[in-house]
Order: structure tokens, then C-alpha cells, then sequence
């Protein structure tokens, strides 16, 4: 054995050499390393399948856990979205609400709404503004676009406001193209009002505009209420049938308008237009004498006309003067007289 170690190392040396100084058995180390190939894939291959695997698994693994936080980010951001969408329409609707409080000459105060009538058999509807806030009975509620309704219930901070298509509301309305005077109904739909005991022969179509007529002094005059949207003619019957389409989006709006319109009863307000009656003619009183101050200044021109009559003014002067003259003696001329008399009763 020992024989056998020590050839195999000299061998191994000597082909070392070999190898290492001269190019004999380069041939022969290529066709080794092709035969070496082989076997080194062989035994380098569970390494590799072990590397595959856990790669495989490691990356499936990574691949779920950024999937998860790749949708969770996504949630977020759809999340946020979301509000964005909610905030951009609230400030549209707010724009669209203050655009329409610019055009209303009363005085007006902006509510919300939280809450709703859970009975579908009526149209009532719950604001955040109540007693506290001076909100009264019957004081007309109004959207960006048009009339809703009326508050019918009072509370300290909140109210209750029964909108136009209820069943038991109705208003006065007159047709903006021609002032054609109906009353509108509610119908149960919150998308349908009806105009009641319209002759046939009204002058009446499609697409007119409806705005509140201010009769029964309940809603001020001038604000959209509807649009006609269907005008059925029976020759067999007095009246028409006219459907229309409500202007306020009654099912969508959130902010509403709150209309403090003139309370006063109408002997106040004749008192009150009295007195500004009177004002205005004790005015004008106090205004007239001073009309005729003012005409003799523009008057002023004329007295180059006048100038030629300035020399006839010293023959006037000169008589004036001795008239005043004999006026200065008579005064001591009555007083000697006195004098004299009382001499006359002393001798």
C-alpha cells in the first residue's frame, strides 16, 4: 500500500509538471473536462433542486404578502378617493347653494339634513336647525334649485319639513311664461306633482316653467317649483290633466335653504308705509323753502338787464333822504312843546 501511495503521488507530480510546463496533455484535459461535465451537474443537481424549491416557495411567499399589502394600499386609496368624490360634490353642492342664496332677496340661513320620515306613506324629512335657530312654522325650505316644501314641526334644535310631494301639501302656483294661476299637488311620487282644476283650454305645455305664486302669503313669490312634463287633453272632461316634474332634487339634496320672508300682518305694514308716507312729506316740507333760495341764484344773470336801471337809483335815493330828514325834527318838536307848557304852568 505504501509502495502503491508513493507511485500514485510521484505520478500525480510528474503530471502536474507535465501539465504545468508544456502543452502535451491539453488535448486530453478537454476530453476529461467533458466527462468531468457530466458529473459535476450530477452532483451539483440537489443543491440546485433545493435552491429551486426554496426560491420557489420564498417568492410565491413575498409574492402573497406584497399582494396583500398591494390591495390593502389599494383599499386605502380607493378610501380616500371616495372621500375626495364626497368632499368635491359637498363643495359643488355648497357653490351651487350659495350661487342660490346670492339670487334670494330675503333672508336666508343654510341647514342640513339628517333624517328622514321612516313611514313611506309620507314625505317629511329632519333638519339640524330648530326653534333655537329661529326657524318658525310654515317658513318655506328651499334647495340650490327650487322649492322642497314647509316646516310643519318644531323642536329646540332640530324641525321637521313636510316637502311638496307629499299627499296632504299643496301650493300656489302660476305658469312663468303667461301667469296662468293652478295648484299643485303632491302626488305620493317624489318625482310627480299634479296640477288641480286646470280648464282644458288653458294655455298650458309641455316644458313650462311653475313658480310659486306668493298667494296665501305661505311662500314668497318668484321660486321655482316645477316643470310640466305631460299635458293630457279629454275632450270629455272641464279640466286637463298636467303632471310636472319638481325642480328641487327632493331625494338627493343635503343642504337646504331656510327663508325668513316678511312676517309682518298687513295692517303693519300699512301702518309702517304711513309713517314712511308721512316722513317723505315732512321731507319734502323742509325741502321747499329752499326751492325758492335757489331760483334767485340763477337769477343772478338778469342783473346785467337791471344794471341800466342803477342810475335811476340816486333820483330815488335823493328824495329818500330828506324824507328821513324832517323825520329827525319832529321828535324834538315834540318834546318842546312839553317844556314849554310846564313853564307856562309855573308863571
Amino acid at each position: 500500500m505504501g509502495v502503491r501511495l508513493l507511485v500514485l503521488v510521484v505520478l500525480s507530480v510528474a503530471l502536474m509538471v507535465v501539465d504545468a510546463r508544456f502543452t502535451l496533455l491539453k488535448p486530453v484535459r478537454s476530453q476529461m473536462s467533458l466527462v468531468l461535465m457530466q458529473s459535476y451537474w450530477i452532483t451539483d443537481l440537489p443543491q440546485r433542486l433545493w435552491q429551486g424549491v426554496a426560491s420557489q416557495f420564498g417568492s410565491r411567499t413575498e409574492l402573497v404578502a406584497e399582494n396583500e399589502k398591494l390591495k390593502t394600499e389599494n383599499l386605502l386609496l380607493q378610501g380616500r378617493m371616495q372621500k375626495l368624490a364626497a368632499l368635491t360634490e359637498q363643495n359643488v353642492r355648497l357653490r351651487e347653494l350659495l350661487n342660490s342664496s346670492a339670487l334670494v332677496n330675503e333672508k336666508v340661513e343654510v341647514a342640513e339634513l339628517i333624517g328622514m320620515d321612516p313611514n313611506p306613506f309620507t314625505h317629511r324629512i329632519i333638519i339640524n336647525k330648530g326653534e333655537r335657530d329661529g326657524v318658525v312654522l310654515g317658513q318655506p325650505v328651499l334647495d340650490a334649485r327650487g322649492l322642497m316644501g314647509q316646516v310643519v314641526e318644531l323642536m329646540p334644535y332640530t324641525s321637521r319639513v313636510l316637502l311638496l310631494t307629499d299627499t296632504t301639501h299643496s301650493i300656489p302656483v302660476q305658469v312663468n311664461r303667461n301667469g296662468l294661476r293652478a295648484i299643485a299637488s303632491g302626488t305620493g311620487n317624489p318625482e310627480r306633482l299634479e296640477l288641480r282644476h286646470v280648464a282644458d283650454t288653458a294655455d298650458i305645455k309641455e316644458g313650462d316653467l311653475l313658480v310659486s305664486s306668493g298667494l296665501g302669503q305661505r311662500f314668497p313669490a318668484g321660486y321655482p317649483v316645477a316643470t310640466v312634463k305631460e299635458v293630457i287633453h279629454d275632450s270629455g272632461q272641464p279640466f286637463a290633466i298636467v303632471r310636472a316634474v319638481p325642480t328641487a332634487a327632493l331625494n338627493r339634496s343635503r343642504y337646504l335653504l331656510l327663508v325668513f320672508s316678511d312676517t309682518r300682518t298687513p295692517e303693519e305694514r300699512a301702518n309702517e308705509a304711513a309713517q314712511a308716507q308721512e316722513a317723505q312729506e315732512k321731507q319734502d316740507g323742509t325741502t321747499t323753502p329752499i326751492i325758492p333760495a335757489t331760483v334767485p341764484k340763477p337769477a343772478a344773470p338778469a342783473a346785467p338787464v337791471a344794471a341800466p336801471v342803477a342810475p335811476a337809483a340816486p333820483t330815488t335815493a335823493t328824495p329818500a333822504r330828506p324824507v328821513a330828514q324832517p323825520a329827525r325834527p319832529v321828535k324834538p318838536a315834540a318834546t318842546a312843546p312839553a317844556p314849554a307848557t310846564t313853564r307856562q304852568g309855573a308863571q
